[in-house]
């Protein structure tokens, strides 16, 4: 997996980069296919901004949050995050085997 974190108007300090690790770690529990992550965080005037695009097989998930705290952005991106996935997943299995589970309900 390809992990890529950028800041605008911020320097990306080891503390910052090692959050956002740790906050990307439970995403990546729930769904082990992912391929890359691009990470950023801005800063514009007030505004704290930070965004997140995941690539997964057939897709890519892009959440943004801002607000007046960084690292609260950044708890709330990833919450967002963690739900797109795991609708993702669910979808996916769904998919698979929903079609299956149709047929023998029916007959």
């Amino acid at each position: 997996m390809n992990l890529q974190i950028a800041g605008h108007h911020i320097d990306i300090t080891p503390a910052l980069r090692s959050y956002v690790e740790n906050k990307l770690d439970p995403v990546l529990r729930h769904f082990d296919r992912v391929s890359g992550v691009n990470v950023i965080l801005s800063v514009e005037k007030l505004k704290q901004k930070a965004e997140v695009t995941i690539h997964v097989p057939g897709k890519d998930m892009h959440v943004e949050e801002s607000g007046d705290d960084l690292y609260a952005a950044i708890d709330a991106m990833f919450d967002k995050l963690d739900r797109q996935v795991l609708k993702y997943k669910q979808k996916m299995q769904d998919h698979r085997g929903g079609k299956k589970a149709d047929i023998h309900a029916v007959e």
